[in-house]
């Protein structure tokens, strides 16, 4: 399928389908540590990316194969870049909904929720997963690397008017780069504004797989651990700084595995937490993928990373070192 993926075992949702609402990396912000890769589209303006038609038709596919329906416990809405520009969000979100007793999650950056348009379409969804990764303008300029239409003002207010809005769970996923927007005036504006948000949960996450600039690096889970410690309402560290290994690999999980390298790339633990499998068996099956050509390894910060052919061929140069 091109625009679903998965289910993949989430640790925070459970047994998630993916819903790429826009396979082409489309974006506003250009993150310092996006594991998706460059933007193929950088730009503000809403419009159908995709094919809701087609991307419909593929949820009404999965939903009719009542054993694979079954199996999940959430439908999760992203992007190769930010859904929300997608205009037939809403629409696939009603879909969903009216199709399916099973909750919908969206995960955004939350750029474009001053949008009354935008919010509405939300609305309907049962999980909004926003990003706020700074307070402070400077430090979001820095991690975040927004497009010139972004406003970082309509960014705040945007959040505070979905949160009084939204009837659903509101969790606030915050990303800290060390030495980019970590800095005790970035934790003391942070514990100001959060209040304003009102989320039902606050979400601590760092730099894990390849970032898009090598200087994006990674948060100690005793940083992160301390900056929980200053900030207010429920805070969990989502960062995963354990290694887990499940179930056994075949051949079967091939096609399930390209599906997620093709939007991001993995560690084996990745893969092996993503879908319930093995360490052995699927460290041996990612190289035989490799041998076959299937996909190809790079290393950073002294782990291996896999990624489908097609996707390495797509790379370019770092862009700028932050100042």
């Amino acid at each position: 399928m091109k625009y679903l993926f998965g289910p993949v075992n989430s640790r925070r949702l459970g047994l998630s389908l993916g819903i790429d609402l826009i396979p082409d990396k489309t974006c506003n912000f250009n993150c310092i540590y996006c594991e998706v890769g460059p933007n193929v589209h950088f730009t503000c303006e809403r419009k159908e990316y995709s094919p809701t038609d087609d991307i419909i038709s593929e949820i009404d596919f999965f939903l009719e194969n009542e054993n694979k329906s079954k199996s999940i416990d959430v439908f999760t809405i992203t992007a190769s870049g930010e859904p929300t520009l997608h205009s037939g969000l809403g629409q696939v979100i009603s879909h969903i909904k009216d199709k399916s007793s099973l909750p919908v999650a969206v995960l955004t950056n939350g750029s474009l929720l001053f949008q009354k348009d935008v919010r509405l379409e939300l609305q309907q969804a049962d999980i909004v997963i926003p990003s706020l990764d700074a307070a402070l303008e400077k430090s979001f300029r820095r991690i975040n690397r927004p497009a010139p239409c972004v406003k970082f003002s309509d960014i705040i207010d945007g959040l505070c008017l979905f949160s009084q809005e939204f009837s659903g769970r509101l969790w606030l996923e915050i990303l800290i780069a060390k030495n980019i927007n970590d800095s005790d005036e970035d934790i003391q504006t942070l514990k100001k504004i959060l209040p304003r948000i009102n989320a039902n949960r606050i979400q601590l996450n760092t730099v894990a797989r390849p970032p898009l600039e090598s200087f994006a690096a990674p948060a100690t889970a005793d940083e992160l651990q301390a900056i929980a410690q200053r900030l207010p309402g429920k805070v969990e560290i989502i960062a995963d700084f354990s290694k887990r290994q499940r179930g056994v690999a075949g051949s079967a999980e091939r096609t399930k595995i390209i599906e997620i390298l093709q939007r991001r790339p993995c560690t084996t633990s990745d893969i092996c937490e993503a879908l319930d499998l093995d360490g052995e068996s699927t460290a041996q099956l990612l190289e035989d993928m490799q041998e076959t050509g299937e996909i190809v390894h790079m290393v950073h910060q002294g782990k291996k990373y896999y990624q489908t052919a097609h996707t390495s061929q797509t790379a370019i140069p770092p862009l700028q070192s932050a100042k």
